[in-house]
């Protein structure tokens, strides 16, 4: 028997000669990102991996050590005593950036005037790099407590309390802004149905408005968290990790020193010899905010309401 021939209409010719220009202009914006990727982020990423079981002055001039420079990041007094301060410091400034935000978000969702004047006075710390606001606040900290004939550099809770509010102040603004979109998106029915049912303010707040918002939540506790977590450079040009006690040892504890300054005091003051040993910080400190940020995100995204 004689096969029957496939035949195909007009449109579906068509149709398939006008898909495969786009397949290859799909291809054609697709491979160089993939590439950009893969030399940016997943090379030097790995490099690094590999590099942390190493001692290394320089990135070709290595030697394999294994887990010793793990061993070394562990027994580190100032890199666990670091690790507890930004552990702290990171929990207080998720609370007190997102209470703000919301807070002031909320506000100016309240139809009151001049609105969008005070979006832009808020959000504006946000555009200033953090290296500037560090030694800003280091002035004006240091205007203050002179008065009391102290420093932010000599007084281990002014310092970190200084970091807190120049976190606060750099970033309410921008997560304000996430949570005002996620306030404007509140189903207008769901406010309505609540005032007819006789609902209160709080009760409206509580059982409406911050269940609709969870997405802008998980967003915001995300950033913060992470942000906390990696503070550096406001750490560095406002206190720079300053005061420091002595161990009985000889060695020394930065009492305002985060993880991110810790593992860049080591690279580059503790001599090419201590080079690994960084590195493993670094891959322990990348595993760190990875696990906190996956599991922050899970818990608050099973809380979002789904519409």
């Amino acid at each position: 028997m004689k096969k029957k021939k496939k035949t195909y209409s007009t449109a579906a010719v068509t149709s398939r000669l006008l898909r495969r220009p786009i397949r290859r202009a799909g291809w054609f914006f697709l491979m160089p990102m993939v590439a950009a990727f893969c030399i940016g982020f997943v090379w030097p990423f790995l490099h690094g991996m590999f590099l942390s079981f190493c001692q290394f002055k320089t990135t070709s001039n290595w030697k394999w050590v294994g887990f010793e420079n793990y061993a070394k990041a562990f027994a580190d007094q100032s890199f666990r005593y670091s690790f507890g301060y930004t552990a702290l410091f990171a929990i207080t400034s998720v609370i007190l950036i997102n209470l703000l935000a919301f807070t002031v978000a909320y506000a100016l969702t309240q139809g009151i005037k001049g609105t969008n004047l005070f979006r832009t006075v808020f959000f504006m710390p946000n555009l200033i790099g953090g290296i500037v606001l560090g030694y800003i606040w280091s002035m004006i900290f240091d205007g203050i407590l002179g008065a009391y004939g102290t420093s932010i550099l000599m007084d281990t809770r002014w310092g970190f309390w200084g970091l807190i509010i120049l976190m606060c102040w750099q970033q309410v603004g921008y997560m304000m802004i996430i949570y005002v979109a996620g306030l404007q998106a509140v189903p207008e029915d769901m406010m309505e149905a609540a005032k007819i049912d006789g609902a209160n303010g709080w009760q409206t707040l509580t059982r409406i408005t911050i269940p609709n918002v969870m997405p802008s939540i998980t967003i915001c506790t995300f950033l913060s968290l992470t942000n906390g977590f990696k503070l550096f450079d406001q750490n560095l040009a406002l206190t720079g990790g300053l005061p420091y006690i002595i161990n009985p040892d000889g060695t020394s504890v930065h009492t305002t020193e985060m993880l991110a300054l810790n593992i860049y005091n080591t690279f580059y003051g503790q001599g090419a010899n201590s080079r690994g040993t960084a590195q493993a910080k670094a891959v322990l400190f990348f595993i760190l905010v990875a696990l906190i940020g996956l599991i922050q995100l899970k818990s608050t995204r099973d809380k979002e309401v789904q519409q």
